[in-house]
Protein backbone atom coordinates (compact mmCIF):
# COMPACT_ATOMS: atom_id res chain seq x y z
CA UNK A 1 0.00 0.00 0.00
CA UNK A 2 1.26 3.46 -0.80
CA UNK A 3 -0.03 6.97 -1.36
CA UNK A 4 -0.13 10.23 0.59
CA UNK A 5 0.39 9.74 4.30
CA UNK A 6 -2.27 12.25 5.32
CA UNK A 7 -5.66 13.15 3.93
CA UNK A 8 -6.81 16.76 4.14
CA UNK A 9 -3.95 17.67 6.45
CA UNK A 10 -5.05 15.20 9.13
CA UNK A 11 -3.93 11.73 10.11
CA UNK A 12 -5.07 8.87 7.92
CA UNK A 13 -5.19 6.70 11.04
CA UNK A 14 -6.06 8.94 14.02
CA UNK A 15 -5.81 8.07 17.66
CA UNK A 16 -9.23 7.66 19.28
CA UNK A 17 -11.44 10.74 19.42
CA UNK A 18 -14.28 8.36 20.18
CA UNK A 19 -13.67 4.97 21.74
CA UNK A 20 -17.00 3.53 20.61
CA UNK A 21 -19.48 4.04 17.80
CA UNK A 22 -22.55 6.23 18.35
CA UNK A 23 -25.31 5.19 15.96
CA UNK A 24 -29.01 5.08 15.24
CA UNK A 25 -29.93 3.13 18.39
CA UNK A 26 -28.31 5.81 20.55
CA UNK A 27 -30.23 8.52 18.70
CA UNK A 28 -33.49 6.55 19.03
CA UNK A 29 -33.01 6.31 22.80
CA UNK A 30 -32.49 10.06 23.00
CA UNK A 31 -35.60 10.69 20.91
CA UNK A 32 -37.67 8.42 23.16
CA UNK A 33 -36.41 10.24 26.23
CA UNK A 34 -37.11 13.71 24.86
CA UNK A 35 -40.58 12.89 23.54
CA UNK A 36 -41.59 11.25 26.85
CA UNK A 37 -41.64 14.70 28.43
CA UNK A 38 -40.15 13.65 31.76
CA UNK A 39 -37.18 15.00 33.67
CA UNK A 40 -33.89 15.23 31.81
CA UNK A 41 -31.92 15.37 35.05
CA UNK A 42 -32.67 12.15 36.88
CA UNK A 43 -35.16 9.33 36.59
CA UNK A 44 -35.78 5.86 35.24
CA UNK A 45 -33.03 5.89 32.58
CA UNK A 46 -30.35 6.50 35.18
CA UNK A 47 -31.81 3.83 37.45
CA UNK A 48 -31.90 1.32 34.59
CA UNK A 49 -28.35 2.12 33.57
CA UNK A 50 -27.04 1.68 37.11
CA UNK A 51 -28.93 -1.58 37.59
CA UNK A 52 -27.82 -3.01 34.25
CA UNK A 53 -24.20 -1.92 34.73
CA UNK A 54 -23.97 -3.32 38.26
CA UNK A 55 -25.54 -6.60 37.18
CA UNK A 56 -23.17 -6.94 34.25
CA UNK A 57 -19.97 -6.57 36.23
CA UNK A 58 -21.23 -8.21 39.41
CA UNK A 59 -21.07 -5.19 41.71
CA UNK A 60 -23.25 -4.93 44.82
CA UNK A 61 -23.78 -1.20 44.19
CA UNK A 62 -23.26 0.80 40.97
CA UNK A 63 -23.90 4.55 41.18
CA UNK A 64 -23.53 6.83 38.17
CA UNK A 65 -21.73 10.17 38.39
CA UNK A 66 -20.69 12.94 36.02
CA UNK A 67 -17.18 11.67 35.21
CA UNK A 68 -14.55 9.09 36.06
CA UNK A 69 -12.60 11.83 37.84
CA UNK A 70 -15.58 12.49 40.12
CA UNK A 71 -15.84 8.75 40.83
CA UNK A 72 -12.20 8.76 41.96
CA UNK A 73 -12.76 11.88 44.08
CA UNK A 74 -15.70 10.20 45.82
CA UNK A 75 -13.69 7.02 46.34
CA UNK A 76 -10.97 9.06 48.05
CA UNK A 77 -13.53 10.75 50.30
CA UNK A 78 -14.85 7.38 51.43
CA UNK A 79 -11.41 6.47 52.78
CA UNK A 80 -11.55 9.17 55.51
CA UNK A 81 -7.79 9.60 55.29
CA UNK A 82 -5.99 11.17 58.24
CA UNK A 83 -2.58 12.86 58.53
CA UNK A 84 0.15 10.24 58.63
CA UNK A 85 -1.78 7.64 56.65
CA UNK A 86 -0.04 6.00 53.68
CA UNK A 87 -1.50 5.23 50.26
CA UNK A 88 0.23 3.06 47.66
CA UNK A 89 -0.40 3.97 44.01
CA UNK A 90 0.66 3.06 40.50
CA UNK A 91 2.77 5.56 38.53
CA UNK A 92 1.56 4.33 35.12
CA UNK A 93 -1.86 5.92 34.72
CA UNK A 94 -3.67 9.15 33.90
CA UNK A 95 -3.24 11.85 36.52
CA UNK A 96 -6.91 11.69 37.63
CA UNK A 97 -6.32 8.30 39.28
CA UNK A 98 -4.36 9.80 42.15
CA UNK A 99 -4.93 13.54 41.81
CA UNK A 100 -7.45 13.66 44.72
CA UNK A 101 -4.65 12.54 47.06
CA UNK A 102 -2.90 15.89 46.53
CA UNK A 103 -5.52 17.42 48.81
CA UNK A 104 -4.70 15.15 51.76
CA UNK A 105 -1.85 15.19 54.24
CA UNK A 106 -0.86 11.59 53.54
CA UNK A 107 2.28 9.82 52.40
CA UNK A 108 1.91 8.55 48.84
CA UNK A 109 4.17 5.66 47.88
CA UNK A 110 4.57 4.79 44.20
CA UNK A 111 4.69 1.07 43.40
CA UNK A 112 6.71 0.08 40.34
CA UNK A 113 5.02 -1.79 37.50
CA UNK A 114 5.36 -5.25 36.04
CA UNK A 115 7.49 -4.72 32.88
CA UNK A 116 5.24 -6.93 30.76
CA UNK A 117 1.84 -5.49 31.73
CA UNK A 118 2.54 -1.97 33.09
CA UNK A 119 0.23 -2.87 35.97
CA UNK A 120 1.12 -2.65 39.65
CA UNK A 121 3.68 -5.34 40.56
CA UNK A 122 2.34 -7.41 43.50
CA UNK A 123 5.87 -8.28 44.65
CA UNK A 124 6.89 -4.62 44.88
CA UNK A 125 3.58 -3.82 46.55
CA UNK A 126 4.31 -6.23 49.38
CA UNK A 127 7.61 -4.47 50.08
CA UNK A 128 5.89 -1.06 50.38
CA UNK A 129 3.09 -1.95 52.81
CA UNK A 130 3.43 -0.73 56.39
CA UNK A 131 1.13 -0.57 59.41
CA UNK A 132 0.15 2.93 58.18
CA UNK A 133 -1.08 1.75 54.76
CA UNK A 134 -4.76 2.65 54.42
CA UNK A 135 -5.41 2.23 50.69
CA UNK A 136 -4.05 1.00 47.36
CA UNK A 137 -4.92 2.71 44.05
CA UNK A 138 -4.30 0.70 40.87
CA UNK A 139 -5.29 0.75 37.21
CA UNK A 140 -5.97 -1.99 34.67
CA UNK A 141 -3.54 -0.47 32.20
CA UNK A 142 -4.86 -0.29 28.65
CA UNK A 143 -7.56 -2.86 29.46
CA UNK A 144 -5.12 -5.56 30.56
CA UNK A 145 -6.34 -6.67 34.01
CA UNK A 146 -3.98 -6.25 36.94
CA UNK A 147 -3.06 -9.44 38.81
CA UNK A 148 -5.72 -8.92 41.45
CA UNK A 149 -5.53 -12.10 43.55
CA UNK A 150 -2.07 -11.45 45.05
CA UNK A 151 -2.81 -7.73 45.34
CA UNK A 152 -6.00 -8.41 47.28
CA UNK A 153 -4.19 -10.95 49.46
CA UNK A 154 -1.66 -8.29 50.48
CA UNK A 155 -4.43 -5.75 51.09
CA UNK A 156 -6.49 -8.11 53.22
CA UNK A 157 -3.51 -9.06 55.39
CA UNK A 158 -2.93 -5.39 56.19
CA UNK A 159 -6.51 -4.10 56.27
CA UNK A 160 -6.04 -1.78 53.29
CA UNK A 161 -8.86 -0.68 50.96
CA UNK A 162 -8.22 -1.33 47.26
CA UNK A 163 -9.53 1.15 44.68
CA UNK A 164 -9.64 -0.07 41.08
CA UNK A 165 -9.41 2.63 38.43
CA UNK A 166 -11.32 0.63 35.83
CA UNK A 167 -11.55 3.40 33.23
CA UNK A 168 -9.69 1.12 30.80
CA UNK A 169 -11.09 -2.12 32.14
CA UNK A 170 -14.69 -2.26 30.98
CA UNK A 171 -14.99 -5.24 28.65
CA UNK A 172 -11.95 -6.98 30.16
CA UNK A 173 -12.02 -10.11 32.31
CA UNK A 174 -9.78 -11.35 35.12
CA UNK A 175 -10.20 -15.10 35.58
CA UNK A 176 -13.80 -14.76 34.44
CA UNK A 177 -14.56 -11.76 36.67
CA UNK A 178 -15.04 -8.13 35.72
CA UNK A 179 -12.75 -5.25 36.70
CA UNK A 180 -14.57 -2.89 39.02
CA UNK A 181 -15.92 -5.79 41.09
CA UNK A 182 -12.57 -7.34 42.02
CA UNK A 183 -11.78 -5.11 45.00
CA UNK A 184 -13.51 -2.73 47.42
CA UNK A 185 -14.23 0.26 45.16
CA UNK A 186 -14.30 0.50 41.36
CA UNK A 187 -14.22 3.69 39.31
CA UNK A 188 -15.24 3.87 35.64
CA UNK A 189 -15.05 6.60 33.01
CA UNK A 190 -17.41 7.03 30.07
CA UNK A 191 -15.35 9.80 28.48
CA UNK A 192 -15.61 10.09 24.72
CA UNK A 193 -12.43 8.05 24.23
CA UNK A 194 -13.39 5.13 26.48
CA UNK A 195 -14.77 1.76 25.36
CA UNK A 196 -18.31 3.02 25.91
CA UNK A 197 -19.43 6.62 26.31
CA UNK A 198 -22.31 8.56 27.84
CA UNK A 199 -22.29 11.50 25.43
CA UNK A 200 -18.67 12.45 26.07
CA UNK A 201 -18.54 12.51 29.86
CA UNK A 202 -19.83 10.33 32.68
CA UNK A 203 -18.67 7.80 35.21
CA UNK A 204 -19.68 5.05 37.61
CA UNK A 205 -18.54 4.11 41.09
CA UNK A 206 -19.04 0.51 42.17
CA UNK A 207 -19.03 -0.42 45.84
CA UNK A 208 -19.04 -3.50 48.03
CA UNK A 209 -20.31 -1.85 51.23
CA UNK A 210 -23.84 -0.63 51.88
CA UNK A 211 -22.72 2.27 54.09
CA UNK A 212 -20.41 3.55 51.35
CA UNK A 213 -23.28 3.49 48.86
CA UNK A 214 -25.41 5.52 51.26
CA UNK A 215 -22.65 8.11 51.63
CA UNK A 216 -22.08 8.38 47.87
CA UNK A 217 -25.81 8.88 47.27
CA UNK A 218 -25.87 11.68 49.85
CA UNK A 219 -22.79 13.41 48.46
CA UNK A 220 -23.86 12.97 44.81
CA UNK A 221 -27.30 14.43 45.46
CA UNK A 222 -25.99 17.63 47.07
CA UNK A 223 -26.64 16.67 50.67
CA UNK A 224 -24.29 16.90 53.63
CA UNK A 225 -22.09 13.84 54.07
CA UNK A 226 -23.41 13.21 57.56
CA UNK A 227 -25.74 11.17 59.72
CA UNK A 228 -29.40 12.20 59.94
CA UNK A 229 -31.03 11.46 63.30
CA UNK A 230 -34.86 11.71 63.54
CA UNK A 231 -36.40 13.70 66.37
CA UNK A 232 -39.34 12.31 68.25
CA UNK A 233 -42.51 13.88 66.85
CA UNK A 234 -45.57 14.64 69.02
CA UNK A 235 -48.26 11.98 68.85
CA UNK A 236 -50.79 14.42 67.43
CA UNK A 237 -48.39 15.84 64.80
CA UNK A 238 -49.72 15.69 61.23
CA UNK A 239 -48.00 13.37 58.76
CA UNK A 240 -45.35 15.09 56.66
CA UNK A 241 -44.96 14.78 52.94
CA UNK A 242 -41.56 13.42 51.75
CA UNK A 243 -40.24 16.85 50.80
CA UNK A 244 -40.99 18.13 54.33
CA UNK A 245 -38.47 15.83 56.02
CA UNK A 246 -36.44 18.70 57.49
CA UNK A 247 -39.45 20.80 58.48
CA UNK A 248 -39.87 21.65 62.16
CA UNK A 249 -36.66 19.87 63.08
CA UNK A 250 -37.87 16.40 62.15
CA UNK A 251 -34.24 15.50 61.41
CA UNK A 252 -30.97 16.84 62.77
CA UNK A 253 -27.31 16.15 62.03
CA UNK A 254 -25.06 14.63 64.62
CA UNK A 255 -21.88 16.63 65.00
CA UNK A 256 -19.75 13.49 64.84
CA UNK A 257 -21.43 12.30 61.67
CA UNK A 258 -20.71 15.31 59.47
CA UNK A 259 -17.75 14.64 57.14
CA UNK A 260 -18.20 17.38 54.55
CA UNK A 261 -20.45 19.05 52.03
CA UNK A 262 -22.13 17.28 49.16
CA UNK A 263 -22.02 18.22 45.51
CA UNK A 264 -24.04 17.81 42.34
CA UNK A 265 -22.60 14.77 40.55
CA UNK A 266 -25.84 13.52 39.03
CA UNK A 267 -25.68 11.90 35.60
CA UNK A 268 -28.27 13.28 33.19
CA UNK A 269 -31.04 11.11 31.78
CA UNK A 270 -29.71 11.69 28.26
CA UNK A 271 -26.27 10.40 29.23
CA UNK A 272 -27.77 7.36 30.95
CA UNK A 273 -30.02 6.57 27.97
CA UNK A 274 -27.01 6.50 25.66
CA UNK A 275 -25.06 4.53 28.25
CA UNK A 276 -27.66 1.76 28.18
CA UNK A 277 -27.38 1.43 24.41
CA UNK A 278 -23.59 1.58 24.54
CA UNK A 279 -23.49 -1.13 27.20
CA UNK A 280 -25.48 -3.40 24.87
CA UNK A 281 -22.84 -2.81 22.18
CA UNK A 282 -19.81 -3.32 24.41
CA UNK A 283 -19.01 -6.87 23.29
CA UNK A 284 -19.11 -5.79 19.65
CA UNK A 285 -16.81 -2.85 20.37
CA UNK A 286 -14.32 -5.03 22.25
CA UNK A 287 -14.42 -7.66 19.50
CA UNK A 288 -13.49 -4.99 16.94
CA UNK A 289 -10.65 -3.75 19.14
CA UNK A 290 -9.42 -7.33 19.59
CA UNK A 291 -9.48 -7.93 15.84
CA UNK A 292 -7.38 -4.81 15.21
CA UNK A 293 -5.01 -5.85 18.00
CA UNK A 294 -4.68 -9.28 16.41
CA UNK A 295 -3.70 -7.73 13.08
CA UNK A 296 -1.06 -5.63 14.81
CA UNK A 297 0.22 -8.56 16.90
CA UNK A 298 0.71 -10.60 13.75
CA UNK A 299 2.63 -7.83 12.00
CA UNK A 300 4.81 -6.97 14.99
CA UNK A 301 5.62 -10.60 15.76
CA UNK A 302 7.65 -10.73 12.55
CA UNK A 303 10.36 -8.61 14.19
CA UNK A 304 12.86 -9.41 16.89
CA UNK A 305 13.18 -6.97 19.75
CA UNK A 306 9.40 -6.52 20.00
CA UNK A 307 7.39 -7.46 23.09
CA UNK A 308 3.64 -7.53 22.96
CA UNK A 309 1.29 -6.37 25.72
CA UNK A 310 -0.92 -9.41 26.26
CA UNK A 311 -3.31 -10.55 28.95
CA UNK A 312 -2.67 -13.73 30.92
CA UNK A 313 -4.14 -16.92 29.47
CA UNK A 314 -7.00 -16.89 32.00
CA UNK A 315 -7.92 -13.24 31.41
CA UNK A 316 -9.19 -11.02 28.58
CA UNK A 317 -7.71 -7.74 27.35
CA UNK A 318 -10.24 -5.06 26.35
CA UNK A 319 -7.64 -3.15 24.27
CA UNK A 320 -8.63 0.31 25.35
CA UNK A 321 -5.01 1.00 24.43
CA UNK A 322 -2.84 -1.03 22.09
CA UNK A 323 0.67 -1.16 23.55
CA UNK A 324 3.93 -2.85 22.63
CA UNK A 325 7.61 -2.47 23.55
CA UNK A 326 10.70 -1.93 21.39
CA UNK A 327 13.76 -3.21 23.23
CA UNK A 328 16.39 -1.83 20.84
CA UNK A 329 16.83 1.41 22.76
CA UNK A 330 15.46 4.93 23.01
CA UNK A 331 16.84 6.16 19.67
CA UNK A 332 15.25 3.31 17.74
CA UNK A 333 11.92 3.88 19.48
CA UNK A 334 12.03 7.58 18.66
CA UNK A 335 12.91 6.96 15.00
CA UNK A 336 10.09 4.44 14.72
CA UNK A 337 7.52 6.78 16.26
CA UNK A 338 8.53 9.64 13.98
CA UNK A 339 8.49 7.38 10.91
CA UNK A 340 5.00 6.12 11.71
CA UNK A 341 3.83 9.70 12.21
CA UNK A 342 5.15 10.66 8.78
CA UNK A 343 3.22 7.74 7.30
CA UNK A 344 -0.05 9.15 8.61
CA UNK A 345 -0.50 7.24 11.87
CA UNK A 346 -1.11 9.33 14.98
CA UNK A 347 0.84 8.29 18.08
CA UNK A 348 0.01 9.30 21.65
CA UNK A 349 2.23 7.72 24.30
CA UNK A 350 0.29 7.04 27.50
CA UNK A 351 1.18 7.74 30.28
CA UNK A 352 4.10 9.78 31.58
CA UNK A 353 5.15 8.29 34.96
CA UNK A 354 3.26 10.34 37.52
CA UNK A 355 5.98 10.37 40.18
CA UNK A 356 8.07 12.44 37.75
CA UNK A 357 5.38 15.08 37.15
CA UNK A 358 5.85 18.53 38.74
CA UNK A 359 3.05 18.23 41.33
CA UNK A 360 4.46 14.98 42.69
CA UNK A 361 8.08 16.10 42.52
CA UNK A 362 6.98 18.95 44.75
CA UNK A 363 5.87 16.28 47.23
CA UNK A 364 9.35 14.72 47.26
CA UNK A 365 9.13 12.14 44.48
CA UNK A 366 11.57 11.76 41.59
CA UNK A 367 13.74 9.59 39.34
CA UNK A 368 14.78 6.15 40.51
CA UNK A 369 11.60 5.53 42.48
CA UNK A 370 10.03 3.24 39.86
CA UNK A 371 12.85 1.94 37.62
CA UNK A 372 10.71 -0.27 35.36
CA UNK A 373 8.11 2.43 34.70
CA UNK A 374 10.84 4.97 33.94
CA UNK A 375 12.90 2.76 31.63
CA UNK A 376 9.90 1.53 29.67
CA UNK A 377 8.44 5.00 29.19
CA UNK A 378 11.65 6.66 28.07
CA UNK A 379 13.04 3.79 25.97
CA UNK A 380 10.54 1.12 24.88
CA UNK A 381 6.87 2.06 25.27
CA UNK A 382 4.70 2.54 22.13
CA UNK A 383 0.93 3.01 21.76
CA UNK A 384 -0.86 2.62 18.42
CA UNK A 385 -4.42 3.54 17.39
CA UNK A 386 -6.92 0.78 18.19
CA UNK A 387 -10.61 1.66 18.30
CA UNK A 388 -13.83 0.54 16.60
CA UNK A 389 -14.14 3.77 14.63
CA UNK A 390 -11.30 2.67 12.33
CA UNK A 391 -12.39 1.31 8.95
CA UNK A 392 -10.88 -1.82 7.43
CA UNK A 393 -8.93 0.41 5.02
CA UNK A 394 -7.50 2.42 7.91
CA UNK A 395 -6.49 -0.77 9.71
CA UNK A 396 -4.77 -1.97 6.53
CA UNK A 397 -2.88 1.31 6.33
CA UNK A 398 -1.97 1.11 10.02
CA UNK A 399 -0.49 -2.37 9.63
CA UNK A 400 1.36 -1.33 6.47
CA UNK A 401 2.81 1.80 8.11
CA UNK A 402 3.95 -0.06 11.24
CA UNK A 403 5.56 -2.81 9.18
CA UNK A 404 7.30 -0.33 6.89
CA UNK A 405 8.63 1.74 9.78
CA UNK A 406 10.04 -1.35 11.49
CA UNK A 407 11.46 -2.71 8.24
CA UNK A 408 13.39 0.52 7.72
CA UNK A 409 15.10 -0.20 11.04
CA UNK A 410 15.60 -3.94 10.47
CA UNK A 411 19.38 -3.59 10.30
CA UNK A 412 19.47 -2.00 13.76
CA UNK A 413 20.89 -4.56 16.22
CA UNK A 414 18.10 -6.19 18.16
CA UNK A 415 15.40 -5.20 15.68
CA UNK A 416 15.85 -7.61 12.80
CA UNK A 417 13.10 -9.54 11.05
CA UNK A 418 12.55 -13.03 12.34
CA UNK A 419 12.68 -16.05 10.08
Amino acid sequence: MSGPARAGGGYRVPFARRGSVVGERDLAALAELVHAGGSLTSGVWRERFEERFGGRIGARHALSVTSGTVALELATRLLDLAPGDEVIVTPQTFQATIQPLLGHDVRVRFCDVDPDTLNMDPGVLQSLVTDRTRAIFLVHYGGNPADMDPIMAVARRHGAVVVEDSAHGIGALYKGRHPGALADIGCFSFHSTKNITTLGEGGMITLARDEWAERVLRIRDNEVDGVYVPRAAPKDAPALLPWMKFADGVYRHTAVGIRGAGTNATMSEAAAAVGLVQLDGLEQFVARRSWIAGRLDQALSAFEGVRLHRAAADSRHSYHLYTFFLSAGREVRERFVRAVDRLGVEIQLRYFPLHLSPEWRLRGHGPGECPHAERLWFEEHVNLPCHPGLSDAQVDHLVWAVTRALAQAHQTPGLARTG
